[in-house]
């Protein structure tokens, strides 16, 4: 039997029928707003609470703004810091200014993609990791396009060879129809595509699994809420997206 990982979240684990395939790497997609980094956090928290190590590696935030953001939801990770179950990368200020005393584990120069892997390959084995969040991997490629798919499969091999569950979080532009890079798609082993839609005069949220390796799972399109516990998916409920059509 495959061994599946609960997301947690509450309606997900339904919509991917029972959970996240272990050691997948899944492309975590979507606009400015959908609520991506609030899902992988979660999905980290959650798996504190099963007593799943996780690491979130930080591209977009800084550490301590990252921290402050998910204590807002009651989600204090530095108790589980303390405890060697979770770890923070900074792969955001290169370790100028303070987080050089602070952050155990830095990433200098983020044009350098072995420095990455080495810094998050000893973060995982230090902590015995079995989750971990990449927020957001579109930083990694964003100046060089044609790397994103070669990236994201490096990153897929390590991830999976250290045995670990992974949501690569990926940026698209607003009406963008792919995932956030050419070819990214077929680098991964599952995409979450989370939406924000205008219908009829009101922004509504919604996620579809694209796809997910190893599982069969929802092929609807289901709305979520963001609440100030996080996430709530509603499997029971299927999200229509209305085409607006002007006539002349």
């Amino acid at each position: 039997m495959l061994k599946k990982v609960k997301t947690g979240i509450p309606g997900m684990d339904e919509i991917l029928h029972g959970g996240i395939p272990e050691r997948n790497a899944v492309l975590l997609s979507g606009g400015p707003g959908t609520g991506k980094t609030i899902f992988s956090q979660q999905f980290l928290w959650n798996g504190l609470q099963m007593g799943e190590p996780g690491i979130y590696v930080a591209l977009e935030e800084h550490p301590v703004q990252v921290r402050q953001n998910m204590a807002q939801f009651g989600w204090d990770v530095r108790k589980y810091e303390e405890e060697g179950m979770f770890a923070m990368v900074d792969a955001f200020t290169a370790g100028i200014g303070k987080s050089k005393e602070y952050e155990k584990y830095i990433v200098h120069d983020l044009t350098d993609i072995r420095e990455f892997i080495d810094v998050l390959r000893t973060a995982v084995k230090d902590i015995n990791a079995k989750r971990v969040v990449i927020d957001s991997v579109t930083t990694l490629y964003i100046n060089k396009p044609a790397m994103a798919r070669g990236i994201v499969m490096q990153l897929k091999r390590v991830l999976a060879g250290l045995g670990v569950t992974s949501i690569l979080v990926s940026q698209i532009s607003v009406g963008e129809r792919g995932f956030g890079g050419p070819g990214v798609e077929h680098g991964v082993d599952g995409i979450i595509r989370l939406d924000l839609d205008e219908i009829d005069g009101e922004l509504k949220r919604s996620l579809i699994v694209w796809k997910m390796r190893g599982t069969s799972h929802s092929m609807r399109r289901h709305p979520f809420d963001i609440t100030d516990k996080g996430i709530v998916v509603y499997p029971d409920k299927v999200l229509k997206r209305k085409t607006v059509v002007e006539v002349e």
